[in-house]
C-alpha cells in the first residue's frame, strides 16, 4: 500500500510545479490574469505583464467604502445608472488591469458593462493606500485617464479630503480638494453632494 507522502506532492514539489508552470513576472497575459483572479479573492492587478497584489482593506477602508457607496447607489438608483465595489476588474488596456474600490457607469445597460470585467467606467474611487501612496496618486490618475474616465475621487483618510479630478483632452485636471469643512459637488452627478465631515465620521 502506497503511503500518503508517496501519493501526494509535498509543499516543496508543489510550490516549485508552479514556479515552472506559471508564467514569469512581465508575462501574463490578459487571460493569463483573468484565470488567477478568476481563482482567488485577493485583489490582484496587471499592468504590461506584471502583477501586483494589492493590501487587505482595513476597517476603516470598508467604513469609507460602503458609506460613498450608499450615497452613490441612492443617487444612481432613479436614474439608472450602476454602481459596484471592488473586487471587480476593470480593463484599462490590453495586458492592464486594475480594480478600482469604486466603479460607476450612468447607465446600467452600457456596453462596457459585462459579467466577467468592465471595458470602461464613467466615474472610479479610489480610497489611498497607505502602503504606497503613488499607485493611487500617480498611477491610477495615468491609468483612468488612459481609460477615457471622466471623473476620478481620491479619498485620503489620513489627511481627511477628497481629491476630485475631472478628464479634460486626455488627462486629468484638479477639479476640486474637498476637506472636512466642505462638500464634495461632482460634475457629472449633478446635484449629488457629499459631506466630507459625515464621509470621515461614518462609523
Amino acid at each position: 500500500m502506497l503511503s500518503s507522502s508517496t501519493v501526494r506532492p509535498n509543499q516543496a514539489q508543489l510550490d516549485d510545479l508552479l514556479l515552472r508552470v506559471l508564467p514569469e513576472q512581465g508575462q501574463w497575459s490578459d487571460e493569463d490574469y483573468l484565470w488567477l483572479t478568476d481563482h482567488t479573492n485577493q485583489l490582484i492587478e496587471i499592468t504590461d505583464g506584471f502583477l501586483e497584489v494589492l493590501p487587505v482593506p482595513t476597517d476603516e477602508h470598508q467604513t469609507l467604502l460602503l458609506f460613498l457607496y450608499g450615497i452613490l447607489l441612492e443617487r444612481l438608483r432613479s436614474s439608472g445608472g450602476k454602481v459596484l465595489v471592488a473586487p471587480l476588474r476593470l480593463r484599462v488596456r490590453e495586458r492592464k488591469f486594475r480594480e478600482p474600490d469604486l466603479l460607476v457607469l450612468l447607465d446600467s445597460k452600457d456596453p462596457r458593462r459585462s459579467n466577467r470585467y468592465w471595458t470602461g467606467a464613467d466615474l472610479v474611487v479610489e480610497i489611498l493606500s497607505p502602503d504606497k501612496p503613488s499607485r493611487d496618486l500617480i498611477e491610477k490618475r495615468s491609468d483612468y485617464a488612459e481609460a477615457g474616465i471622466p471623473e476620478y475621487w481620491i479619498v485620503d483618510p489620513e489627511r481627511e479630503t477628497i481629491l476630485l479630478l475631472g478628464l479634460k483632452e486626455g488627462k486629468y485636471q484638479d477639479v476640486a480638494l474637498v476637506g472636512r469643512d466642505g462638500k464634495l459637488e461632482s460634475p457629472l452627478l449633478v446635484g449629488l453632494e457629499v459631506s466630507v465631515a459625515n464621509l470621515f465620521d461614518a462609523e
